[in-house]
């Protein structure tokens, strides 16, 4: 299966009474570059995120989105805070008695009077809480790929597409190379024939002047090595996987035999065919840099 560089997937769930929410986002980059943004209370996520980003992605510039928010259950503890308390209700007992006031004494009274409850934030599981991250992320990660599947699936059928069109024009230029070396030999002999007029043609010279030109414009070995280079990019294309780098490499082959080809050809059509073929060419190029 081959694979986009660029997607989009998303992943929400409620763990442990908290509702976590992924977000990736991808772009075309020529290694891994992974950002991670999420609230600063959770940073110490951020290496078990980005654990589980490389094992899943070879690639691109991949931006992770982590939204928590706040715990069902509380994030909060209130406790009495029991030594002011009681100072405070002691002191108030001690006022009633001194002054002979009337004793309403109160929850209520007693609760207005400051640091008389204990607010404290309960304690992370930092470990629970990467995990439960991470098991959202898998399921963002899950959507991810299989967008960037089917992105993946339409590069594929679009390489093939143009690299038929390459074999075809190929073929064109393997048909039309022995034509070349025909034509020059019946240009040669006329041209000496107009020179020479009454004078014999010597056969053999001509003969010698066209095996030198057939040798120079001979694009038997490049057409072969362009047909090779075709059959391996079907393979790559077949087997899938991380290829990118590999199609990134191969494609410059491509043009090293076109341009070979293209410096050889002394005729208009051949040379027609060669600017088709590196435009083809040049479209697997651009569409491949989207492949991981």
């Amino acid at each position: 299966m081959i694979k986009s560089m660029t997607g989009y997937g998303r992943g929400e769930m409620v763990l442990r009474g908290r509702p976590i929410t992924v977000e990736l986002r991808s772009v075309n980059n020529r290694y891994l570059d992974c950002t991670v943004k999420m609230p600063r209370i959770y940073v110490f996520a951020e290496d078990a995120v980005k654990r589980l980003v490389q094992k899943r992605i070879s690639r691109g510039k991949v931006d992770v989105f982590v939204t928590i928010g706040p715990s069902e259950r509380g994030d909060v503890s209130i406790s009495i805070n029991r030594p002011v308390a009681d100072g405070y209700y002691a002191a108030l007992r001690d006022l009633k008695d001194s002054y002979q006031l009337k004793d309403d004494i109160s929850v209520s009274l007693l609760s207005r009077f400051p640091e008389v409850f204990l607010v404290e934030k309960n304690q992370e599981d930092l470990e629970a809480m990467s995990a439960d991250i991470c098991t959202v992320l898998s399921l963002a990660l899950e959507d991810f790929d299989a967008m960037r599947a089917r992105e993946g699936e339409k590069l594929r059928q679009d390489v093939e597409s143009k690299a038929r069109t390459i074999a075809c024009l190929t073929g064109k230029v393997a048909e039309r190379a022995p034509g070349i070396v025909a034509d020059y030999r019946a240009r040669l002999s006329a041209k000496m024939a107009e020179i020479l007029q009454n004078t014999q043609i010597d056969e053999g010279r001509i003969l010698t002047e066209a095996a030198i030109f057939a040798d120079k414009v001979a694009v038997d070995e490049e057409v072969v090595r362009l047909r090779s280079h075709l059959s391996q990019l079907e393979h790559m294309l077949e087997q899938g996987g991380t290829i990118g780098r590999k199609l990134d490499f191969l494609i410059q082959e491509f043009n090293r035999e076109a341009n070979t080809i293209g410096s050889k050809c002394s005729d208009i059509e051949t040379a027609g065919y060669v600017v088709e073929i590196k435009a083809e060419i040049e479209k697997i190029r651009e569409q491949i840099q989207n492949i991981e």
